[in-house]
């Protein structure tokens, strides 16, 4: 393998390094102009100031490719300024067809989180830019996601306005507030989030019952799932045609759907809640 890669390496560099023939003379290209240099610039747009870290990041790595420039434009100038652009990255505002047909030269948006509710998939399809996202596994979102639901349920059960209502006004006792101990939580769409939502509530000796569109395939595509790992999470399994089932023997019932045509709105939502 090292002999390979010696020759290999060889072959490329020498041919570089000899000397040409003599009356063989090779010319230089001419510079590049102002425009030339300009074309070859890949440029990316940041959508509004937000989330300092993705931009500041993002432009502190990218500092040694003088080809790609890094803007970060305020919200109400990205769509005139889109056209300039290459790549996208979509944060606090919504990217609609309207603004999407503008991108002439985009190849690629990306959606700063987890789901892709802030960009119109259809309209990019059409326009043949692809459409990407930032999975939760892989930075930590769907862990912090599932600490605050913890902090919101324990906020909820131990009356925490309540609670320091009646310590301004020097109350002991009261509000009598609930332990989690015991509880049954319905975690609704078991995905990355809702998976380290249950690791995080065992020790909390609850029960945890969960839907999900199919268990099968997920099992099947998820490195960090196993059947095993399931039964061991999660004390009951039904699929969506469970969740009003499941909702009406819950405590307390956590949303982990992603948002989009099929969950946007109360209206699905409302028999599971009354």
């Amino acid at each position: 393998m090292q002999r390979s890669a010696l020759t290999l390496r060889s072959c490329i560099i020498r041919p570089l390094l000899t000397p040409p023939p003599l009356g063989l003379h090779h010319s230089q290209p001419p510079p590049p102009t102002p425009m030339e240099q300009e074309q070859r610039i890949t440029r990316v747009l940041f959508c509004g100031p937000h989330f300092p870290a993705s931009h500041e990041y993002t432009t502190q790595y990218l500092q040694p490719h003088s080809f790609i420039k890094v803007d970060v434009l305020p919200l109400e100038h990205v769509p005139q300024a889109i056209p300039n652009y290459h790549v996208c990255i979509v944060k606090s505002m919504k990217l609609d067809s309207h603004i999407i047909s503008r991108a002439a030269r985009m190849q690629l948006i990306m959606q700063y989180g987890v789901g892709i509710e802030g960009v119109d998939v259809q309209a990019a399809t059409n326009h043949g830019i692809k459409v990407a996202r930032i999975p939760s596994h892989a930075t930590g979102n769907s862990a912090s996601c599932a600490e605050m639901a913890i902090y919101l349920i324990l906020a909820l059960l131990r009356k925490q306005n309540e609670l320091q209502i009646s310590i301004q006004q020097r109350k002991l006792g009261e509000p009598i507030t609930e332990t989690l101990l015991g509880k049954t939580i319905f975690i609704l769409g078991f995905g990355n989030i809702g998976m380290d939502l249950a690791h995080r509530l065992r020790p909390f000796g609850v029960k945890v019952i969960a839907t999900k569109r199919s268990w099968t395939s997920y099992t099947q595509h998820t490195s960090k799932l196993s059947t095993s790992n399931v039964d061991d999470l999660v004390d009951e399994r039904g699929n969506h045609e469970d969740m009003y089932e499941f909702a009406r023997k819950a405590d307390i019932v956590v949303c982990c759907l992603h948002l989009n045509s099929e969950t946007v709105g109360p209206l699905w939502l409302y028999p599971v809640l009354h």
